[in-house]
């Protein structure tokens, strides 16, 4: 009986209520497994990414069963909500759902930012007049443009929507446009993983920012209090530097 009780006890601490999507001591983070560097499956089939490598991390101090479960984005709510996952980490925006989830603090400043070649001569946004920016379908960058920053993307010759960066860069690389407006974590990893940082630069000047966090389950204060300290100990000792580094995300991204 005393086992049973310590055992439910720790795995409504989890925030589950299905024995058969969890159990008391696994960790399920729920992720897109599209959203490189964040998440996402690598060459040998493998998830991995920024977020997931932090995550992994928090379980291995809390001594967690760590589970990265990719998710239908659209279902996120309906798989925390039913206990499947215990939280949502994964580049998850803070900025206009700070009332649907029990949140960390912020721990990522996710700047819109553009891309441009280095040898092309545009050092700011005022240098995009007249030129050509793509930037992809759906995606924040392309919502501040249409925003709060529309009288900026009005100077520009074209806004131009694509499917996927990678299409982007071969089109900023083959000349067929001249900046790509996109997150930092994003183009700092691409820069990284094409070995082009000779090649292409982020400019200083940022289009808008927005905050990532941990989202729980409204009310799973228990569990993200445990999560947050963990990761305070995580930037203390360096270890959250360490692995942005390992994705090409700069310092600055960090919040501290």
């Amino acid at each position: 009986m005393m086992v049973s009780t310590v055992s439910a006890g720790f795995f409504d601490f989890l925030g589950g209520n299905d024995s058969s999507a969890n159990d008391d001591s696994t960790f399920i983070v729920g992720f897109d497994a599209e959203f490189p560097p964040y998440g996402y499956k690598d060459d040998s089939g493998n998830y991995t990414g920024f977020d997931l490598d932090l995550a992994k991390e928090v379980c291995e101090r809390n001594n967690w069963t760590f589970k990265a479960q990719p998710i239908d984005w659209d279902a996120k709510d309906a798989e925390l909500d039913s206990g499947s996952i215990d939280c949502i980490w994964n580049g998850f925006t803070i900025d206009g759902r700070e009332d649907n989830y029990t949140w960390s603090e912020p721990y990522f400043d996710n700047k819109q930012v553009f891309v441009v070649k280095t040898d092309a001569g545009i050092n700011s946004p005022a240098d995009l007049k007249g030129k050509t920016v793509e930037v992809q379908k759906d995606s924040s960058a392309l919502a501040a443009l249409q925003g709060d920053n529309k009288t900026l993307a009005d100077t520009f010759g074209t806004l131009t929507e694509v499917a996927d960066y990678n299409t982007a860069f071969m089109d900023l690389e083959g000349g067929a446009c001249d900046a790509i407006a996109m997150d930092i974590g994003v183009g700092e990893y691409n820069i990284k993983t094409k070995n082009a940082t000779d090649k292409f630069q982020i400019l200083k000047e940022s289009i808008t920012s927005e905050k990532y966090g941990i989202g729980f389950k409204l009310g799973n204060t228990a569990l993200k209090d445990q999560v947050q300290s963990t990761l305070d100990e995580m930037f203390a000792d360096g270890t959250v530097s360490k692995i942005a580094a390992k994705y090409g995300i700069s310092e600055d991204a960090l919040i501290i």
